[in-house]
């Protein structure tokens, strides 16, 4: 079991950065894929970037390259993203999650949730 806890959404003007992160606990969770998703109103949750349970693999989607970074520190056991340059079709609520190995890193199915942070960029 892991258990996936979102920090650092907020409200930001267009052009702003924030940095949410994800601390995750429960055994063997530096085995994991771990990855971000966001969810709009009125929308189906959609990937935006993963990593490996090694780090060495990352994957984003195309809305996102150039402007997040995914990142993992092991002995914190937190998975970080990075976004700069956010634009107002960045807002949405942001997920973490995690899947056991085997699956394609850009894949929705994954194993676990957190239960979100808010995004919200607006002038």
């Amino acid at each position: 079991q892991v258990q996936l806890v979102e920090s650092g959404g907020g409200l930001v003007q267009p052009g702003d950065s924030l940095r949410l992160s994800c601390a995750a606990s429960g055994r063997t969770v530096g085995l994991y894929d771990m990855g971000w998703f966001r969810q709009a109103p009125g929308k189906e949750r959609e990937f935006v970037a993963a990593i490996s349970w090694n780090g060495r693999t990352t994957k984003y989607a195309d809305f996102v390259k150039g402007r997040f970074t995914i990142s993992r520190e092991y002995a914190k056991s937190t998975v970080s993203l990075q976004m700069n340059s956010l634009k107002p079709e960045d807002t949405a609520a942001y997920y973490c999650a995690a899947k056991k190995l085997g699956r394609s890193l850009t894949t929705v199915d994954y194993d676990y949730w957190g239960q979100g942070t808010q995004v919200t960029v607006s002038s």
